[in-house]
């Protein structure tokens, strides 16, 4: 069983930054693929960034790709959102998700992972 716990979520101003964590236990290193997922108030829920845990390789949505970057600590369990020059349209709760690596759907699809965390709030005012 794997449990996620987000944290690092807050209010800033635009142009700012933010450093997002998920906190994971349960075994994690080199079995699922991880994934920042975000929604915002009236939207679907969709795909920031993922990650192998195994190998590193990562994945990117168009609006994240210059100015977001997922990283991950193994021997923390910890996986992170470094997040630069944040925009308005960047304010949505932030949500962690792991799935088994023998899942090979679309990475940034939300019925492809079975584990989520509870949330972080981003806030980024103009």
């Amino acid at each position: 069983q794997v449990q996620l716990v987000e944290s690092g979520g807050g209010s800033v101003q635009a142009g700012g930054s933010l450093r997002l964590s998920c906190a994971a236990s349960g075994y994690i290193y080199n079995s699922h693929r991880m994934a920042w997922f975000r929604q915002a108030p009236g939207k679907e829920r969709e795909g920031v960034a993922s990650v192998w845990t195994g190998g590193g390789s990562t994945l990117y949505s168009a609006f994240a790709k210059d100015r977001f970057a997922i990283s991950q600590d193994n021997a923390k369990n910890t996986l992170y959102l470094q997040m630069n020059n944040l925009r308005p349209e960047d304010t949505a709760m932030y949500y962690c998700a792991a799935r088994p690596l023998s899942w090979t759907g679309t990475w940034s699809s939300v019925a492809q992972y079975n584990y989520w965390g509870q949330g972080t709030q981003v806030t980024v005012s103009s």
